[in-house]
């Protein structure tokens, strides 16, 4: 498939293959909605901030099945939630994740740059990986400012940078040559194509739901134009990111039954060692050599 020309087809793209992968999403991405999942998501945030979050009122954008919001409501750093997701889909996962946890948070699918939402309605503008599958980032900063109440905050992690995301087909390429063999090492089983993301024909559209990769000057140009001050932008994930994405397409390469529970452990445990490793790194380095890009600002 061509990748998509006008905004709309980005839009209906982006819509038609997050619908499809939703069921199998948080499983695809090993997402956790206990205390480890909960302290990646808040250390994440303040590390984009500059401080621990806290805020009374707070809309995410993108916010899939909810792994980002709901572990800031349920930890009580924010007291009212707003998610949006342009796929259904998204949305009705997000909704019974909230629900399994006993959390209130409202949901509405819509796009990013055309919020249902009036002038100044919360104090915090947020999500994860959400940026990069935008097709109108400057309708999408001209929302945010717009809703967000004067003195209100912007918050965004997981962008791919675009020396890291060029890197990251290093590791890609070599894990999926590796598959094979640690599929028979582990004794795991094949995948079927798209079983986590909606089928095979679904799956094919993985590959042009990305539509952005920055750089910390990109970035920062989005939020100044749309009025925001005060912009931090930061980088994360370098050995973290080379271990996720060999470890992520090793298992992507495997039935997720027959994926022994030793080889999760010790690749969960392996990603949060080397992010530990990650830090000192990310406070002398320059943003633009990490895989992920963080931005925040400020409305005056």
């Amino acid at each position: 498939m061509a990748c998509p020309a006008s905004t709309q087809q980005i839009l209906e793209v982006n819509a038609r293959y997050h619908d499809g992968a939703a069921a199998g999403y948080d499983a695809k991405w090993g997402i956790d909605y206990g205390s480890a999942g909960r302290a990646q998501v808040l250390g994440k945030l303040t590390k984009t901030l500059g401080r621990a979050p806290a805020f009374e009122s707070a809309l995410e954008l993108g916010a899939g099945t909810g792994y980002f919001g709901l572990h800031l409501l349920a930890a009580g750093a924010v007291q009212r939630l707003a998610c949006t997701d342009i796929s259904e889909g998204m949305i009705a996962a997000l909704r019974a994740n909230a629900e399994r946890l006993g959390l209130d948070a409202k949901s509405t699918v819509c796009e990013a740059a055309r919020l249902p939402f009036e002038d100044g309605s919360f104090d915090f503008v947020f999500g994860h990986a959400v940026l990069h599958h935008l097709p109108d980032l400057h309708g999408a900063f001209a929302e945010m400012y717009r809703v967000l109440a004067p003195g209100g905050t912007i918050a965004f992690a997981g962008e791919p940078s675009q020396r890291g995301h060029r890197l990251a087909t290093l590791p890609k390429r070599a894990a999926g040559v590796a598959a094979p063999g640690w599929r028979r090492l582990v004794q795991a089983h094949p995948a079927r194509i798209g079983a986590n993301d909606g089928g095979a024909d679904n799956h094919r559209l993985e590959a042009v739901v990305d539509v952005h990769t920055f750089t910390p000057e990109v970035l920062r140009a989005y939020a100044a134009e749309a009025g925001f001050t005060a912009i931090r932008i930061g980088g994360e994930e370098l050995l973290a990111n080379w271990f996720g994405w060999i470890s992520r397409t090793l298992e992507a390469s495997a039935d997720p039954a027959t994926v022994p529970l030793r080889w999760q452990r010790f690749a969960h445990r392996g990603y949060l060692l080397l992010q530990r490793l990650d830090r000192p790194l990310e406070r002398v380095l320059p943003a633009s050599g990490f895989y992920n890009l963080l931005v925040a600002g400020t409305k005056p």
